[in-house]
């Protein structure tokens, strides 16, 4: 078995015990009813775009981008993902491991302490980066937000044994932890990509009152214990820490700046697309999977809703607590998965998902994209450009892509043949 097929393997499974599932979708979560009717999805209208705050209609490139984006922008950090705030002045790099030659001669590894503050005791992170050993002139990038630590998630022994969060909220050695398999670092290679990783936890854990022990506390007002009800919850946390990780690649030689992709599934599906779209630095997204609270419509009632990602049993501490406000009142939602996808625009994004991953809704994915078409037509790109649904295995690779496996939550290997042509289209060697 592949390394490829492995990492894709395990994290279908992986994710799939994590509360979603292909086999048997919940018909309740939380004491919350689950619909999977179409016929009882209901009638919504969605905000548009391009339609600014005072009713005005946004005609050209300038008007989206200087007031329109901006106004989306603020409408999502203050109901939905919560205020970052910027890099810190604090903030440095130590980069451990120079340039090592690694999977036999092909790449060259950096590995790269990122402290998000003057203190060296305080929160920090690990960035793992690989670049081809004979690469003419800096490469594209695809940078990956991974559910385990970097010595996890790549097959590398020289990589740094890195430390996840295990139970009763301590940090155990990443061999202890769960394992979601390997990512196939050479095939990119061989592509002319180069490829880096860093560990979500290490930023901000994943779990209900982890504020103390990540990057937020770092922010916390003097007497504050919670965030505000608009400032960050940990999926901007996260999505915070993947510009921090731009900070660095900005710095590297051997990386093209101007053409990184991020790479997210589930709820790091959602951060890649909310980073995307909060730090135009990033050429593409690539978001798997990432569903409610990422790409597929809110005002549609099917699958999972704001009230389940909300409910106190299950991820509030993943969104501003502002976001609760709509779980029952989602019409007065002042946005939705339309304008995040906008957000992206001009630049590519892919939304892939599984035809069985009724929890996510993929047809609700595939309604944000088509949705979001009329800006990227604004800005001179092409949309989906079709409101029929592509069925499993058929790819839309336009500067919006969308495509469904034959199956359920997370990625299998076909995926990456789609995440590659995609790379390749759109970035280039």
């Amino acid at each position: 078995m592949s390394s490829l097929w492995r990492w894709s393997f395990v994290l279908l499974i992986s994710c799939a015990a994590n509360a979603q599932t292909e086999k048997a979708p919940p018909s309740e979560v939380a004491g919350i009813p689950v619909n999977y009717d179409e016929a009882r999805v209901g009638t919504y209208t969605l905000p548009d775009p391009l339609l600014l705050a005072d009713g005005k209609p946004v005609r050209d490139a300038k008007t989206w981008n200087e007031k329109r984006r901006p106004e989306i922008v603020r409408l999502f950090e203050e109901n939905q993902y919560g205020r970052a705030p910027g890099r810190p002045a604090g903030m440095r790099f130590e980069v451990f491991d120079k340039g090592t030659p690694a999977f036999d001669g092909k790449a060259i590894r950096r590995q790269v302490t990122v402290h998000f503050s003057e203190n060296p005791a305080g929160a920090k992170m690990d960035l793992l980066l690989y670049v081809p050993a004979h690469a003419a002139k800096p490469v594209p990038f695809l940078l990956n937000a991974s559910f385990s630590a970097n010595s996890n998630t790549v097959d590398d022994p020289g990589v740094k044994v890195g430390e996840v969060w295990g139970p009763d909220k301590k940090k155990v050695p990443a061999s202890q932890g769960r394992r979601f398999g390997k990512i196939d670092v050479a095939r990119l290679i061989d592509a002319g990509f180069g490829f880096g990783t860093i560990y979500y936890g290490d930023i901000d854990p994943d779990f209900a009152g982890g504020i103390q022990y990540g990057v937020r506390a770092q922010f916390l007002k003097a007497g504050q214990a919670e965030p505000a009800p608009d400032e960050w919850g940990t999926i901007s946390a996260w999505a915070w820490g993947l510009s921090r990780a731009m900070d660095y690649l900005e710095t590297d030689k051997g990386v093209d700046a101007k053409r990184v992709a991020i790479l997210g599934v589930s709820r790091l599906g959602k951060t890649v697309m909310w980073a995307g779209a909060h730090d135009t630095r990033f050429a593409m997204v690539i978001a798997s999977c990432s569903g409610e609270g990422g790409a597929a419509l809110s005002r549609r009632n099917y699958g999972e809703t704001i009230a389940h990602l909300t409910a106190p049993s299950r991820y509030p501490y993943q969104f501003c607590a502002n976001y609760g406000k709509f779980a029952e009142h989602v019409d007065k939602f002042p946005v939705d998965a339309n304008m995040l996808v906008a957000l992206m625009a001009p630049r590519p994004v892919l939304l892939q998902t599984g035809d069985k991953d009724f929890w996510s809704d993929p047809k609700g994915e595939f309604l944000a994209a088509v949705a979001a078409g009329p800006v990227y037509r604004l800005l001179g790109k092409q949309g989906l450009d079709t409101e029929e649904m592509p069925a499993a295995g058929v790819g839309i690779c336009h500067d919006i892509g969308y495509f469904m496996h034959a199956g359920g939550h997370g990625t299998i290997p076909s995926d990456w043949d789609r995440y590659l042509k995609f790379m390749q289209m759109h970035l280039g060697r």
